[in-house]
């Protein structure tokens, strides 16, 4: 059930959202807000919403039984830590909301499209970090 995609939905949806209602936040409690969060709200809110509704359409296409709530929910809990706690990670929301959302995108379309799905994407974290050890030979000059 928790594969990268899985984990790239969580996070496109929490920074997604995060970023979508920074500006709301920073304002009702006088919190600090970036150049582009001031000056061009537009901006951040659309990219914002980007990532939200990718990260949303990933939860609901895989569905209840698959973890889709889980999505949702675990990318409730990441906006209100990135919001409420760091107050300005909002910042860094900026890049890595539409980065988590394109890479989402990346993985998910091959399946959407009927393309055999890239092995990265179905895969545990763990998976693409396991290493086999390699024992030197006898003819190895160490």
């Amino acid at each position: 059930m928790i594969d990268n995609l899985f984990l790239l939905a969580i996070g496109a949806f929490g920074w997604g959202l995060s970023l979508t209602t920074y500006r709301l936040f920073a304002r009702q409690n006088k919190w600090p807000m970036g150049a582009l969060h001031a000056d061009l709200p537009a901006i951040p809110i659309l990219l914002g919403l980007f990532a939200l509704t990718v990260g949303l359409l990933f939860a609901a296409a895989r569905g209840a039984d698959y973890g889709g709530w889980i999505i949702v929910a675990a990318g409730l809990m990441l906006a209100i830590f990135w919001t409420g706690f760091l107050r300005v990670g909002s910042q860094i929301s900026l890049f890595l909301a539409p980065i988590v959302a394109a890479l989402l995108l990346i993985g998910w379309l091959p399946s959407i499209l009927g393309y055999e799905r890239p092995k990265w994407a179905y895969s545990r974290p763990g998976d693409l970090i396991k290493r086999t050890p390699t024992l030197p030979t006898s003819s190895d000059p160490r």
